[in-house]
């Protein structure tokens, strides 16, 4: 993949080089997002970054090379709560504060949970290597980690990895569908109870029973 041009003096990227090279990545975002890696151009992207095309050849090599950059970049951001979940803490409110910020990151990152989305929805053929190599075993380390807090008793019974996937759906659901969510709830402010639905739906799901 192509990376950013540095100076013929082998020094750090220039102020210049920075800036163009986070338009470029900023507007392959949004083209990303709304039309998919297919249906995106090296033409719209330099539209919307307001760059030439060469200009954008320039710092990439093609859309290829955009889009990869805009994936790894957002893996490191993406998979950051799960790693945040601390295995000497209180199981329930830990399970609960990566459910919070999962459905935050939705609100913050629409784009990149839907930039996501099209990824797999495609078979993944450019992060195929990083879900095997990252994602698989951060996940297994994870659901090893309910499972223990189940056999203690800490937890109710659950399958960790369906409760993995049930809070990814839940709450990416509010940037992947967007636009349905917009048309079916438009108060902003009817949006807002997601946080507290969701966190008495898992609340009761996990708290184990008396006794």
């Amino acid at each position: 993949m192509a990376e950013l041009n540095m100076p013929s003096n082998g020094g750090k990227p220039s102020r210049i080089q920075r800036r163009n090279r986070g338009l470029i990545l900023e507007a392959a975002l949004d083209v990303f997002s709304r039309y998919g890696y297919r249906g995106a151009t090296l033409d719209q992207i330099a539209e919307q970054a307001g760059l030439s095309k060469p200009n954008i050849l320039y710092y990439f090599d093609g859309k290829e090379a955009i889009h990869v950059t805009l994936l790894n970049q957002l893996m490191d951001n993406w998979l950051a709560p799960m790693h945040e979940i601390d295995p000497q803490g209180e199981p329930l409110e830990e399970l609960l504060r990566y459910l919070h910020r999962k459905l935050e990151m939705s609100r913050e990152f629409p784009r990149e949970s839907r930039l996501f989305a099209n990824e797999i929805i495609q078979g993944a053929p450019r992060i195929a290597g990083h879900l095997d190599e990252v994602l698989k075993p951060l996940v297994d380390d994870t659901a090893a980690l309910i499972e223990g807090w189940v056999r203690a008793g800490r937890l109710a019974p659950v399958d960790p990895r369906h409760l993995i996937f049930s809070i990814w759906a839940t709450t990416q659901h509010y940037a992947d569908f967007e636009v349905q969510v917009d048309v079916l709830m438009p108060e902003k402010a009817a949006q807002n109870g997601a946080t507290e639905f969701l966190d008495r739906m898992y609340r009761r799901l996990l708290t184990p029973e008396p006794g």
